[in-house]
């Protein structure tokens, strides 16, 4: 295999690191009040349009035959919800035995207990060639069971 080849089948990476690359030697394009103004083109924009471009792509079989698969979403859900922040919490508890910061631990565990970003779920498992209805489900799924959920999680931890 090539290296076009392999550079044309893996894009995604490809454009990653190249972004990470040009944030490490331009950060200020993207910071607050920069060029690109994040503030409002990643809040508002960039979700907006990969929902849009997800949905638009998606066959109404393809989202009905998704929500089927019901052991599925369990899975995903306790994973994400149940599982990690557990896991994320007895990291956290050997860590406390280090001089870490106090309130950069509490600020891991907030983090360990959210669900995770919907867009970047979404478009990692279109990258991958997964089950993309399934995603789009399972992550604005979590985002509304973790308004709920993640401040449970944080009393609790």
């Amino acid at each position: 295999m090539g290296l076009l080849e392999r550079v044309r089948k893996q894009w995604f990476l490809v454009a990653i690191g190249l972004a990470i690359t040009f944030a490490y030697l331009q950060p200020s394009v993207g910071m607050h009040g920069g060029p690109l103004r994040p503030e409002f083109t990643i809040t508002y924009v960039a979700v907006s349009t990969i929902f849009l471009n997800s949905g638009l792509s998606l066959k109404t079989e393809e989202l009905t035959s998704a929500l089927m698969h019901v052991k599925l979403h369990m899975f995903v859900q306790i994973f994400t919800l149940g599982f990690f922040p557990t896991a994320v919490w007895f990291i956290l508890k050997l860590l406390a035995l280090t001089s870490i910061n106090p309130w950069l631990l509490k600020g891991l565990q907030t983090v360990g207990c959210m669900p995770p970003p919907v867009s970047s779920a979404v478009i990692l498992t279109k990258a991958v060639g997964g089950n993309e209805a399934a995603a789009i489900f399972n992550s604005a799924f979590g985002s509304f069971l973790g308004i709920v959920i993640t401040p449970l999680l944080l009393l609790l931890f």
